[in-house]
């Protein structure tokens, strides 16, 4: 799973890196070091043929869904065509630029942070799907029906002493392609599973338990721990 990321450049340098640099703005989301669901988060989608960089809500629930189905803050790829993530494969693909994502080993009340990013020291680009449509998004009730939720995948060998799941991470030119609305959802599912980028070309560190609370931030809650 992913719950929660490091995004500590601004969504103008990643939109730079990823070959947007004409994309059509609408974010003024400060770049973080400690990004927690909950919170409205710069990402990289098309809406009617207009490449767009976004502030969007990390979590989502249908708003048919409310009283069934809980908040999601991710999606497992292996349930992507499902009824309820179907809609959003369709026409909600997205992508999310980071420095890294966290996870945690150990005990509850003893848990261990760790920052996971690629070895070139080159951003992210994670798979995500959402809600790009008119909701009300500004009144608190609605907020999760216009969000988005990160595509998980199970870890491969080599990460599974860290988290059993991971986010779905391409290279900028397949990510360029999950978000191209003339490839099917099919098309969509297999490109993420044949281009997802391998356990190899990651590395991890500890970081301080101080990321363990939501409102810590800074370059020092991403550094690594030394033992």
């Amino acid at each position: 799973m992913c719950g929660r990321f490091d995004q500590s450049q601004t969504a103008r340098y990643y939109a730079s890196v990823f070959g947007w640099a004409d994309a059509l703005y609408d974010s003024a989301a400060d770049p973080l070091y400690n990004v927690a669901p909950g919170t409205y988060r710069p990402l990289m989608h098309i809406q009617d043929g207009v490449r767009r960089v976004d502030d969007v809500f990390w979590s989502y629930r249908a708003k048919w869904a409310e009283g069934k189905v809980p908040i999601c803050v991710n999606a497992r790829m292996d349930k992507l065509a499902n009824r309820y993530w179907a809609p959003l494969l369709k026409k909600g693909r997205a992508v999310v630029a980071a420095e890294g994502w966290y996870e945690w080993t150990g005990e509850k009340g003893h848990k261990q942070p760790w920052h996971i990013h690629r070895k070139d020291g080159q951003p992210l680009f994670m798979l995500a799907i959402g809600n790009f449509g008119t909701l009300d998004a500004q009144r608190a009730e609605h907020r999760a029906e216009a969000g988005f939720v990160l595509v998980t995948d199970d870890a491969a060998e080599g990460m599974l002493d860290i988290h059993d799941r991971r986010p779905v991470v391409l290279s900028a030119e397949d990510a360029a392609l999950w978000l191209d609305p003339a490839i099917s959802p099919e098309q969509a599912i297999e490109l993420a599973r044949q281009s997802a980028l391998k356990p190899d070309q990651f590395e991890w560190h500890k970081v301080s338990p101080m990321l363990n609370r939501a409102g810590s931030d800074g370059p020092q809650v991403a550094l690594p721990l030394e033992d």
